[in-house]
C-alpha cells in the first residue's frame, strides 16, 4: 500500500504557507504542492481536511 504524507511549509519569499505532498512518504522531493496562500499551518491543514471530505461527500 502507497503511503504519503503531508507537510505545511512556510514560502520564504511571501511568509505564507502552503502544502507539500510527497508520495511515497519517505521521497525527498514533494510530489506536488500548492501555492503559498494559507495565512498559517494550521489554515492550510484544515484547508485540505476540509477538501478530502467534500471529495468523499459527493455522490458518485
Amino acid at each position: 500500500m502507497t503511503t504519503l504524507r503531508i507537510e505545511a511549509r512556510r514560502d520564504a519569499a511571501t511568509g505564507l504557507f502552503y502544502l507539500a505532498i510527497h508520495m511515497p512518504a519517505d521521497a525527498p522531493e514533494p510530489f506536488v504542492t500548492t501555492v503559498p496562500r494559507y495565512a498559517s499551518a494550521a489554515a492550510a491543514e484544515q484547508d485540505l481536511v476540509a477538501s478530502i471530505t467534500a471529495a468523499a461527500s459527493r455522490p458518485r
